[in-house]
Formats: C-alpha cells, structure tokens, sequence
C-alpha cells in the first residue's frame, strides 16, 4: 500500500508528497463506524510537485484550477467499510484525476464539407416528410 503512486507511464509520484488523512466515515460500517477512522482524505500538491515538469505542471494546474485549493488537490473516499480499501479507492482516483490532468489536448478537428450525394439525401428527406404532413391536414 504505502509506496509512491504510478499516474501513468514514467509519471509516479513520490510517497513524500501524498498526504494522508483519516477521520470517522458516515459511510457503510455497522457499529464499527462510530469507533474506525475508515474516511480518507489523500492530498497532493500539484503546484510544489518535482513529480511533473513545468509543462505538465501548468497544464495540470490550469484544468485542475476550480478542484484546488493553494495549490492542493484533494480527493476523499468513504465508500468502503475498512479503511485500506478507501485508500486503495483514493489513490485510483487521484492517479486519474492526475492522469486526465496532464493529457495532451485533443487534435483539432479538419473541417470538412458534406458531399454532395448526403446534402441530396437530406433534402429529400425533409421534402418527403413535409409531403406528409401536408396530406395529413385537412381541408379547412
């Protein structure tokens, strides 16, 4: 479990700059939810990170913006009633939090024209259903 944590390819961020946070869950846990701190709250902070270089870092930082607070990003997980496994389920969301972060962006899209031959076939459909509502009313 403790270790650092594999984002995606050669990213891994180092154990040293995970911080952990366990508190009492309001989650699933019968009576033993009063008494376990099975709640997990994993920090990183993405803008002190050596774990990104700096285009990675300003990217991650711009689409990230609304989720950080001073920089820090922080995910929570109380779903699952023993506290190993929400740490199991925080580090996989903050690696893909992270991961969906520092992506490239998308290729633009080529525009194109339709053809001619689907212009064709649009119109005629549209033709054929006016047809129809047209024999559809009646004379009034």
């Amino acid at each position: 479990m403790p270790g650092p944590l594999h984002v995606r390819g050669s990213i891994v961020i180092p154990e040293a700059e995970l911080g952990w946070r366990f508190s009492r869950s309001s989650g699933p846990g019968g009576q033993g939810v009063n008494t376990t701190d099975s709640r997990v709250e994993l920090s990183f902070d993405v803008a002190a990170t050596t774990a990104l270089g700096p285009a990675l870092k300003a990217r991650a930082l711009e689409r990230l913006g609304a989720r950080l607070h001073d920089g820090v990003l922080t995910v929570t997980a109380s779903e699952h009633r023993s506290q190993l496994r929400n740490r199991e389920a925080a580090e996989v969301r903050l690696a893909h939090l992270i991961a969906e972060a520092i992506a490239p962006p998308p290729r633009r899209r080529r525009a194109t024209k339709p053809s001619r031959a689907s212009v064709e076939r649009r119109l005629s459909a549209k033709k054929h259903r006016s047809d129809l509502k047209r024999l559809r009313r009646g004379t009034e």
